[in-house]
C-alpha cells in the first residue's frame, strides 16, 4: 500500500484516543489546566457517567480574547517556549494536544474570561471544528463543557464501563487533586447530586475529612522528613496501623503535586509497615514527593500517569524511611472499645499521645534502612530522657496467665493481655536483627547433624542466601546433589524449636522464597527463625518467666506488634472496665 498522510480529521481521532480514554481523562486535562491557571475553586458537574456531558468551572486567570481559538490549535501551549523546558517542567498540564482531542471526539463549548476583559469569549466546537465565537457576559475564570463524549466513535465509546463505573473513576480523580491541593475548594456533582464536596482552607485535614470522613482523618499521622543530601522532602499523611484496607487503591502518590501511579512508590510505604500490619492488609496514605524539577521526567507516560525518576534509589529511600519513622514514633497499642455484641468490645488502635497510654517508649530509628537501630546507653538519647519511660521502670505486675496463652498483666493504668507466642517472637526477632547487624551471630552446634533434601527451588534459595543464613547461626555443608547437611544451628533453635533442624531450614527457606520477593530478606529468615523458637500457645509458665518476659518485651524495638504484624498485647483502660461494670 502506498504512504500518504492522513486527513486532519482522522489524525486527529488517533491523536485524541493518546489522551482520552475516558471521561475522567477529559476531566483530569481540564482539572489541570484549571490548577496551572491558579484557581481557587473548581466545579465539576457529570452527567451520565461524564458520557452525556462534562462541565469543569474554575475561577483561574482565564485566556486571553485573541487566543482562544489559538488553544484548539494543535501543539499550542502557554507553558513552553525552548526544549530546556523539557528537562524541568513544573507545570501539571503543558501537551499542546490536549484540548483540540478532547474537542475532536466531542461537543465542545469553551467560556473564558480574563481579568482585564469588558466580557467573556466563548467558542463552540463539533468533532473538533470551530462552529461559532461569541461574546457574553461571565465571571472571571473559564468554564469547559463536553458532550456527547465519543458520539462520533461508537467503537470507542461501548468499550467505556457502566455510568456508576465512569462516575466513580471521575470522583477518584477529583478526590486525588483534593488531597493534593487542600487550598482549592473541589465541588462534584453527579447528575445534578452533590457527591463530594472540600472546603479549599488550606488545611490538608480538612481534605482528608472530606475525602475519608471524620473518623479515618483522625487516625492519619502526618509525615514530614527530608533527605538533606538530595533534596528529596515528602509531606503528607499515612494512616495508623489500625487504620488498614484489603487492597491498595487508597495509597495516593503525588510527585511535586501531580497525581502518579508507581508500583516503586507503592512498595517503599509498604516496606515502611513491615511488621506492623497483618498480611495481606494494605495503609491508607496520602503522600507527596517534593524533588528537583530537572529530576524527574514527567514526559515519560503519554497520559502523565506515571514518572520516572533520575534516582529511583533516594526518592524510594526518602519516602520509606519518612514513613517508617512516624510510625515507630507513634507505634500504639490496641486497647478494647466498646463494640455490638461483645461484652468485652472490640479491639480499636489506643490513642496517642498525652491522653492515650504509652506504656513502653518509641524507639529511635536512626539506621539507614526499615528498622530501629539498637538502643543506645541510657542518658545518651533523647528518646529516653525520661526515667519513667526507660525499659523496666513501669513495673508491669503480673497476675496470671489464661488458656495457657495469654500474660495477664496490671498496668498503672488498667490491663494488658500479652499474648505470649507474639511476644517472645518480637522479643527474639529483635535479638537475632541485634546478632545479625553485629556480625555476632549465637550458633549451636548438634551432637547429631540432620541431613535436608532439598528441592532445585530450595537449592536456589540456599546458595543465593547461604551467607546470610550463616550471619544468622545456620552451619550447611553440601552432602550431593540437592542435598545438605545441618550442623549447626541458631541458638535459639536449638532447644527451643518443636521442629527437627532441618524441617525448621526447609520453612525457612520456603519463607525466603514466597516472602523474599515483597520484604527484605534478612528480616524474613529473623521473622521465621523466631517463629519457630518462640514459647508455644499452651505452654504453662512460672511467675518469674512471665515477668521476665514482660521485661524483655518492653525493651523490644517496637514491642506492640510481632514481626508477622500481629499485636502482642491488647490494653483494657481503668475507665473501660469501670463502665463495663457500672462504676462509670
Amino acid at each position: 500500500m502506498p504512504i500518504k498522510v492522513l486527513p486532519p480529521e482522522l489524525a486527529n481521532k488517533i491523536a485524541a484516543g493518546e489522551v482520552v480514554e475516558r471521561p475522567a481523562s477529559v476531566v483530569k486535562e481540564v482539572r489541570e489546566h484549571s490548577r496551572d491557571a491558579l484557581a481557587s475553586q473548581v466545579t465539576v458537574e457529570i452527567q451520565g457517567g461524564g458520557v452525556r456531558e462534562i462541565r469543569v468551572t474554575d475561577d483561574g486567570h482565564g485566556v486571553a480574547a485573541d487566543q482562544l481559538e489559538l488553544a484548539f490549535q494543535r501543539h499550542a501551549t502557554s507553558k513552553l517556549e525552548a526544549s530546556e523546558q523539557l528537562e524541568a517542567v513544573g507545570t501539571l498540564g503543558f501537551r499542546g494536544e490536549a484540548l483540540p482531542s478532547i474537542a475532536a471526539v466531542s461537543q465542545m463549548t469553551m467560556t473564558t474570561r480574563t481579568a482585564g476583559a469588558d466580557a467573556a469569549r466563548s467558542v463552540q466546537l463539533e468533532w473538533g471544528a470551530i462552529q461559532r465565537l461569541s461574546s457574553l457576559g461571565a465571571a472571571v475564570g473559564t468554564s469547559v463543557k463536553v458532550a456527547d463524549l465519543f458520539g462520533n466513535l461508537p467503537a470507542r465509546r461501548k468499550f467505556l464501563k457502566s455510568n456508576a463505573t465512569e462516575t466513580g473513576r471521575v470522583q477518584e480523580l477529583v478526590s486525588r487533586y483534593a488531597l493534593a491541593y487542600p487550598q482549592v475548594r473541589f465541588l462534584l456533582n453527579n447528575d445534578g447530586r452533590r457527591i463530594l464536596q472540600t472546603p479549599g482552607s488550606g488545611n490538608p485535614r480538612d481534605a482528608l475529612v472530606a475525602v475519608y470522613g471524620a473518623e479515618a482523618a483522625g487516625q492519619m499521622l502526618e509525615v514530614d522528613g527530608k533527605d538533606p543530601e538530595s533534596g528529596y522532602e515528602v509531606e503528607g499523611f499515612v494512616g495508623a496501623p489500625g487504620l488498614n484496607r484489603a487492597n491498595r487503591t487508597h495509597m495516593s502518590f503525588f510527585v511535586n503535586h501531580r497525581w502518579i501511579q508507581s508500583r516503586m512508590l507503592s512498595f517503599a510505604v509498604e516496606e515502611a509497615y513491615h511488621g506492623l500490619l497483618p498480611e495481606r492488609r494494605y495503609p491508607l496514605a496520602v503522600v507527596n514527593l517534593s524533588i528537583p524539577f530537572d529530576e524527574v521526567d514527567v514526559n515519560f507516560h503519554p497520559s502523565k500517569r506515571e514518572v520516572r525518576f533520575h534516582q529511583e534509589g533516594k526518592a524510594f529511600s526518602t519516602l520509606q524511611r519518612a514513613v517508617r519513622a512516624v510510625l515507630v514514633a507513634d507505634s500504639p497499642v490496641p486497647q478494647m472499645g466498646p463494640s455490638t455484641g461483645s461484652p468485652w468490645g472490640g479491639v480499636a488502635p489506643a490513642a496517642t499521645g498525652p491522653t492515650g497510654p504509652s506504656f513502653f517508649p518509641p524507639s529511635p530509628f536512626g539506621r539507614s534502612g526499615d528498622r530501629p537501630a539498637p538502643a543506645p546507653p541510657a542518658g545518651q538519647n533523647a528518646a529516653w530522657g525520661n526515667p519513667a519511660l526507660r525499659p523496666g521502670a513501669l513495673s508491669l505486675r503480673v497476675v496470671g496467665q489464661v488458656k495457657l496463652t495469654y500474660i495477664v498483666a496490671e498496668s498503672p493504668e488498667g490491663m494488658l493481655l500479652v499474648d505470649q507466642h507474639a511476644a517472645h517472637e518480637r522479643v527474639v526477632f529483635d535479638r537475632l536483627i541485634r546478632d545479625w547487624e553485629g556480625r555476632t551471630p549465637q550458633s549451636q552446634a548438634l551432637l547429631d547433624p540432620a541431613a535436608v533434601d532439598l528441592t532445585p527451588a530450595q537449592m536456589e534459595i540456599l546458595q543465593k542466601n547461604a551467607e546470610m543464613l550463616t550471619a544468622y547461626g545456620f552451619i550447611l555443608e553440601p552432602f550431593g546433589d540437592n542435598c545438605y547437611v545441618v550442623r549447626g544451628v541458631p541458638a535459639v533453635l536449638a532447644d527451643k524449636s518443636p521442629r527437627p533442624p532441618n524441617e525448621a531450614l526447609i520453612d525457612v527457606l520456603d519463607m525466603v522464597g514466597f516472602e523474599g520477593l515483597l520484604r527484605r530478606q534478612d528480616d524474613v529468615v529473623a521473622a521465621s527463625i523466631a517463629c519457630h523458637s518462640a514459647i508455644r500457645a499452651g505452654k504453662s509458665l512460672t511467675e518469674a518467666e512471665m515477668q521476665a518476659l514482660l521485661e524483655q518485651l518492653e525493651g523490644a524495638d517496637n514491642p506492640h506488634t510481632c514481626p508477622h504484624g500481629r499485636p502482642t498485647m491488647v490494653h483494657f483502660s481503668s475507665y473501660q472496665m469501670e463502665r463495663e461494670f457500672g462504676r462509670r
